[in-house]
């Protein structure tokens, strides 16, 4: 492991990063997903009120393999 070159951040280890990648590509298919549905009749509130709710979820699952120092 070298110095993260991301300020924060302590480095990764290949593993985490193969599986913070594993996480952003079904991150990706899901927002493909979910952009797909509004070609139908959703309803748009709801559909913004579940694409947020994933990213963050996301997002702590990348900050829980992570680990970034700090508050």
């Amino acid at each position: 492991m070298t110095d993260s070159p991301i300020t924060g951040y302590r480095a990764l280890t290949p593993g985490e990063i193969d599986t913070i990648n594993q996480i952003k590509e079904v991150e990706a298919f899901i927002h493909r997903f979910l952009n797909s549905l509004a070609g139908g009749s959703p309803d748009p509130r709801s559909l913004a009120i579940a694409k947020t709710h994933f990213e963050t979820g996301f997002m702590w699952a990348v900050k829980a393999i992570a680990k970034p120092e700090g508050p």
